[in-house]
């Protein structure tokens, strides 16, 4: 194959890939009653969120208009209510229930990233916690 047929596909195939639209919050701070020690319990504590959402797919806005996109301002505060239902033991499982209401809220969101960091979690280090990636089934 010659190099500008090589081109060519290249080409042809980079019009066939599907749109691709990531949606995110990164840095939410929230006080949340979350951990399993007894202080833990006692008190809320900071905890960083960054959530990422793939959109592959999702059509380009064509009227400027916020429903045509996933607006990510209610992925905020939809994070921060979910976090502040009722202390959780483990950011695991605070990590799992945000990404499972982002794949049930919208058809479009593909999968999910959610990281929690808990800056007071460790005395020598900046910050501890858990990233997950969820995929819609």
């Amino acid at each position: 194959m010659s190099k500008s047929k090589s081109i060519y596909r290249r080409l042809r195939d980079r019009q066939t890939v599907q749109p691709n639209t990531r949606i995110f919050v990164r840095g939410l701070q929230i006080l949340a009653s979350i951990g399993v020690h007894p202080h833990e319990h006692e008190a809320t504590q900071p905890i960083i969120l960054d959530i990422e959402l793939d959109m592959t797919g999702m059509e380009a806005p064509k009227d400027d208009r916020l429903h045509e996109t996933l607006d990510y301002s209610v992925v905020a505060e939809k994070a921060e209510e979910i976090a502040l239902e009722a202390h959780v033991q483990l950011v695991e499982t605070l990590a799992e229930r945000i990404a499972d209401w982002a794949l049930g809220y919208d058809p479009r969101v593909q999968s999910c990233a959610v990281r929690i960091s808990k800056p007071q979690a460790l005395l020598k280090a900046e910050v501890a916690g858990v990233e997950i990636l969820r995929r819609r089934k």
